[in-house]
């Protein structure tokens, strides 16, 4: 494995660039990267997106040199800055120590024009030159202005400014805006970041956005946002499996990456199914050659022994061709991934499911809500941390009881629920078992198997729940939910580790579905998704209202 990189003085400007090629990383049993080349320069906008353990930041950190690469090369040229998802507090490091950590570059730049600038002041030979080099190192990096880039970033985010503060004493989401607003300030060349608006508001999350639109270097970013990724990504390396089983760049934005992805994915299936379909052939056409030398052939009247014994000697060559053709064939394609599929099932339109009359639960749910839904109503249930979104949906689907008010059930009106927590079960069971016993308990002995939907493939399906990844879980907990085949479907943070394109096909279905669906979020993509759907927001302050009725 080769690696270059620049020092931190140094400038790269147009040069700036990551490259990687036929790099691949194993860590413990698991090969997570296989044959990734990717560049990265100036003016680049780059996703790294895929399924949770897919190898999104382990590319981040053999981008940034934190992480040796077992196979292929790397190549990095000029000034980086990283966002990490943690942040290290130990220690007696102050906010005023993670910038000046994040400026070093600057702060070196200007103690060297100082001191050339005194040289020259002195007459020293060889002043002139050196004064400027240092003058254009701090032009290039706009030392000048570092400082104030960084108390910019850190109000933008609404980040702690207080430079005698330490960090130890901030909370997590504190120690994180304050990283980012001095990587943000910093000016680097090339910029990598890791899930970079988790633990901003929607003011710094704008922030943010702004600036990764208008950085003059390239970046790269993983991030679950689709909705920053929407904003700011023009090419996209999707991470998920692909025929070869290697990385794929796509263009053209968000809505590019997901045109190629369809387009990719039936070329995939077109060519599994050819080859699938060429097996079939060459095993009928082995089985007609067998049925040949089985019956053996019997010439007309008049013909000898001789043309006989020939005529069978024919078959039995004609059989062995055809048998070692099939043996000689191999499906080298492999199975895609099954995708996402709606359960088909149907329910009666405008019959009531519910009444809702201001529930109230102590501490959790205040403001007062009143509303009915009916089977096909849609409603969007929004509002800050701690407004009782969880709380209301709990109630509505029959799992808390309000301390006042009532929400009134058709007794025999069937609700189910995605929280956002997954359900207690036993881990020691496997995804089809526990889907068995809930079929039994809901009375559905006729639905279908559990990889019916897609949202599980047959080999993770047999799984114990314990040995499943959060991904896995919450996609075993969502085919529990549609097994149900509900009247009413209440999704809470739907898109929580579930992938882009399932998300995606998950939010499709909604609008189709005859049933009522509930749905609460802060998925900013998934509200612009939904923005035409009735909106109740809760504030712990003022009735809720719903809009849009």
């Amino acid at each position: 494995m080769h690696d270059t990189s620049t020092h931190h003085h140094s400038r790269a400007g147009s040069r700036a660039h990551f490259r990687l090629s036929g790099v691949g990383v194993t860590l413990g049993p698991r090969r997570v990267l296989t044959g990734m080349d990717l560049t990265v320069s100036a003016g680049s906008r780059l996703a790294l997106v895929g399924e949770n353990g897919r190898g999104k930041t382990t590319a981040l950190r053999v981008l940034s040199g934190d992480l040796t690469p077992d196979a292929g090369t790397v190549s990095r040229t000029g000034d980086v800055g990283v966002i990490q998802q943690h942040l290290d507090a130990s220690g007696q490091r102050t906010v005023g120590d993670q910038i000046a950590t994040e400026i070093a570059p600057s702060l070196a730049a200007l103690t060297s024009l100082d001191r050339a600038a005194d040289a020259l002041a002195h007459g020293r030979p060889g002043a002139e030159g050196d004064y400027a080099d240092a003058l254009d190192l701090a032009t290039a990096l706009d030392a000048w202005d570092a400082d104030r880039r960084v108390d910019m970033a850190l109000a933008g985010l609404s980040a702690c400014s207080e430079r005698d503060r330490p960090l130890a004493t901030l909370s997590v989401g504190q120690r994180y805006r304050v990283r980012l607003a001095c990587v943000l300030g910093a000016g680097h060349e090339l910029l990598l970041l890791d899930e970079p608006t988790n633990h901003l508001d929607a003011s710094g999350v704008e922030f943010l956005t702004d600036r990764l639109r208008n950085h003059p270097g390239g970046l790269a970013v993983a991030s679950h946002d689709r909705a920053l990724l929407r904003d700011v990504a023009t090419d996209f390396l999707d991470l998920d499996p692909h025929e070869d089983d290697r990385p794929r760049l796509y263009g053209g934005g968000y809505e590019g990456w997901i045109e190629g992805r369809r387009r990719d994915r039936a070329q995939w299936e077109q060519a599994h199914a050819d080859q699938i379909e060429e097996h079939r052939r060459l095993v009928r056409s082995a089985e007609v050659a067998r049925s040949r030398l089985r019956d053996s052939w019997r010439p007309e009247k008049g013909h000898g022994r001789h043309e006989r014994a020939t005529r069978a000697a024919g078959t039995v060559q004609a059989f062995n061709r055809r048998r070692e053709e099939v043996e000689a064939h191999r499906i080298s394609v492999p199975v895609p991934p099954p995708e996402f599929r709606w359960p088909d099932w149907r329910v009666a339109s405008g019959r009531r499911i519910l009444t809702c009359d201001t529930p109230r639960v102590t501490d959790r749910l205040e403001t007062p809500v009143a509303f009915t839904v009916d089977t096909g109503d849609r409603l969007l249930v929004t509002g800050p941390n701690g407004a009782g979104k969880s709380t209301l949906l709990g109630v509505l689907a029959g799992r808390l009881h309000p301390d006042s008010g009532s929400v009134d059930h058709r007794p025999d009106a069937r609700v189910a629920i995605l929280s956002q927590e997954i359900p207690d079960w036993d881990i020691g069971r496997t995804g089809v078992e526990l889907y068995r016993d809930h079929l039994e308990r809901s009375g559905l002995s006729e639905a279908p198997g559990l990889t019916s939907t897609g949202l599980l493939e047959a080999g993770v399906a047999g799984n114990r729940v314990g040995s499943m990844s959060q991904g896995q879980q919450r996609r075993l907990h969502l085919a529990l939910c549609l097994a149900r085949r509900p009247e009413l479907l209440i999704l809470d943070e739907p898109s929580n580790h579930l992938s882009f394109g399932l998300v995606d096909a998950l939010t499709e279905a909604l609008a189709r579905a005859d049933c009522a669906v509930i749905v609460a979020t802060h998925d900013r993509q998934l509200l612009r998704d939904l923005a035409d759907w009735p909106t109740l927001r809760l504030e712990a302050s003022r009735v809720g209202a719903v809009h849009g009725v």
